[in-house]
């Protein structure tokens, strides 16, 4: 590699880890903002629940007429019902009204705090940061290598960091998912530590097999897909927290799920995740057919047998085994969740173990292809 090129790598390596810097700050807003507006949320709900109470309470005692509060009052009052309303133009504001009042308030102020959250908007502006960082580091690598940068570990988990994220702040704008971002941003810091510390590997160029158009059909499916699939794992685990709240909710115990009020119901993370989980199928389902065809213009055969294509299988195994009992079994709520949840972690066991400690024609020098 000429001197330009190392330049370029060591570059690269500084932009990767202030984008890992900036993805932590972003990861500690968004901590914040689960901490913070978790706790908020629940005094919200509990000052609304009290307030709604106090509103059929009150709806229960009906005002007294103007004739009542006379004979009540009797003429040693000195004060009428009619004089009372002379004062006020001839409307009373009933108790019911100004408990009704209060209920708006109550709810008005709970939504103006959820939708101000600062926090969290912190969190996505710095996660706009570190992804422009990560993007510079990302392209600075591949000019250096000289070709696309994913063509061993290091490359394909900063790659996946940056795709994670970046499907991330791109769905934003359709859906408000930043309840999601502590999870998200958690998971690529960790891609981002683990390349650094155990897949790092210095600017080179490639062995033959993977010199071919076909690195950068297959391997971007499989980077792409694989970011829709850790979003979708994001989405599991918090739909089975969610269940196990409302479960909680509905035999009458005492709402204490703090960030988990922000959270949207199981349903609702159930069906989005489902509909992402069908884009990123039809990815991972041309990322093995894209492999095959490759596969046969390197050494001559469309199938082997190799570990990391059974491996590959497998996932796609699981994954349709989730649609198909999700649409046609009736196998929703914690158990299509799991479902979920196991063929993400076959993913990452098909990208760690898999690349580490198999043998196979999918592994280069200690450096394993994707």
């Amino acid at each position: 590699m000429g001197p330009i090129n190392q330049t370029l790598g060591a570059y690269s390596e500084l932009f990767m880890l202030l984008a890992a810097g900036t993805y932590v700050i972003a990861f500690l807003a968004f901590a914040w903002d689960m901490a913070t507006s978790g706790k908020t949320a629940q005094e919200d709900a509990t000052r609304l629940a009290e307030a709604k109470s106090e509103s059929k309470s009150s709806a229960k005692v009906p005002a007294m007429s103007g004739a009542a509060a006379e004979g009540s009052g009797g003429p040693k009052s000195g004060i009428s019902a009619t004089a009372g309303g002379a004062n006020d133009g001839g409307s009373r504001v009933s108790p019911s009204s100004a408990v009704a009042a209060r209920v708006a308030r109550v709810a008005d102020a709970g939504l103006t705090y959820t939708s101000r959250r600062a926090a969290a908007r912190v969190g996505v502006a710095l996660s706009i940061l570190g992804l422009v960082i990560h993007a510079a580091g990302v392209v600075t690598r591949g000019v250096a290598a000289g070709r696309v940068p994913w063509g061993n570990m290091y490359e394909f988990c900063t790659t996946g960091a940056f795709l994670v994220v970046a499907v991330f702040l791109i769905v934003l704008i359709r859906r408000d998912l930043r309840f999601l971002g502590t999870f998200v941003l958690g998971l690529a810091v960790v891609m981002m530590v683990a390349a650094a510390v155990a897949f790092w590997t210095p600017v080179g160029h490639l062995v033959p097999a993977l010199q071919s158009y076909w690195l950068v059909i297959h391997v971007s499916i499989a980077v792409l897909s694989s970011a829709l699939f850790t979003l979708t794992f994001s989405m599991g685990v918090l739909q089975l927290l969610q269940s196990r709240r409302e479960g909680k909710i509905a035999a009458g115990e005492l709402d204490k799920g703090g960030f988990m009020g922000l959270v949207p119901s199981a349903l609702t993370l159930e069906t989005l995740s489902y509909r992402i989980n069908t884009i990123a199928f039809v990815g991972w389902t041309l990322t093995v057919m894209f492999g095959s065809i490759w596969a046969e213009k390197a050494w001559g055969r469309f199938w082997g047998w190799d570990t990391k294509e059974v491996w590959s299988f497998v996932i796609w195994v699981v994954y349709a085994a989730y649609l198909h009992a999700r649409a046609t079994r009736g196998w929703t709520g914690t158990r299509a969740a799991w479902l979920s949840i196991v063929g993400y972690l076959c993913v990452v066991f098909n990208f760690t173990v898999v690349n580490i400690y198999f043998s196979g024609l999918h592994s280069y020098a200690g450096v394993s292809g994707s």
